[in-house]
């Protein structure tokens, strides 16, 4: 009798799961994989198209997927100058000689931007295209440079937005008729001249979001967006 009550003492301490082959509260289930083979595409390239308000590049993301299927992020810190017109590319077919040309090509980019800070005001016009002109005042553009050509003085000159545009209004007693263009392929979309009291004004729009500055040059006015 003492020996079937201690029988039944041990087996009501011991602590069995109703299912062994299921993990017990508390502990952590181990990832698993399977079988079954996703079909996904390899990665040739992407590219992501940036706002017209970019100008500096600071970092990408990428957004993956592990094994176990648990996802991560992964940033490269960057600080670069950008041209929104350009999309940015995402690729894995990147070889040794890939970046060899790349770096010469962006040596020899360097090169060509200090070259043509300096050599582009206006005492070079053969760098600009004719783009318009009016009676008083003829339109030169050269990439992110435009020069108007006048003995009329600028009064003041500001930057509207929607569509984003420059205004420049120049002194004159002259009575100016409208005057309209628009421009293809051009960073510079249209230009319009109209009449006011005292003045008449030139409005060029722009095919995107920019910053600008000035320069009066001798027989002319050269602005350069940024």
């Amino acid at each position: 009798m003492k020996i079937l009550l201690i029988a039944f003492i041990i087996i009501g301490i011991l602590d069995a799961r109703e299912n062994p082959f299921f993990p017990s509260d508390g502990e952590k289930d181990i990832p698993y994989t399977t079988n079954e083979t996703a079909v996904i595409l390899p990665l040739k390239k992407a590219t992501i198209a940036l706002p017209p308000q970019a100008r500096v590049l600071q970092g990408v993301t990428i957004q993956y997927k592990n094994l176990d299927g648990s996802e991560e992020n992964k940033t490269i810190p960057l600080e670069n100058s950008v041209d929104w017109h350009k999309p940015i590319f995402i690729s894995q077919n990147y070889t040794s000689n890939d970046a060899i040309q790349e770096e010469n090509i962006k040596k020899d980019s360097v090169k060509k931007e200090t070259v043509k800070i300096e050599e582009q005001p206006a005492r070079n016009g053969d760098k600009y295209q004719k783009i318009a002109s009016f009676e008083y005042a003829s339109f030169y553009s050269s990439e992110k440079y435009f020069k108007i050509i006048t003995n009329d003085k600028i009064i003041r000159n500001f930057l509207l937005i929607q569509p984003h545009r420059i205004v420049i209004d120049f002194k004159s007693s002259k009575s100016v008729k409208f005057y309209e263009q628009n421009i293809t392929e051009n960073v510079f979309t249209k230009i319009r001249v109209g009449n006011h009291d005292g003045y008449y004004r030139v409005v060029i729009e722009l095919d995107g979001y920019y910053r600008y500055n000035v320069k009066n040059m001798d027989d002319s006015y050269v602005f350069q967006l940024l």
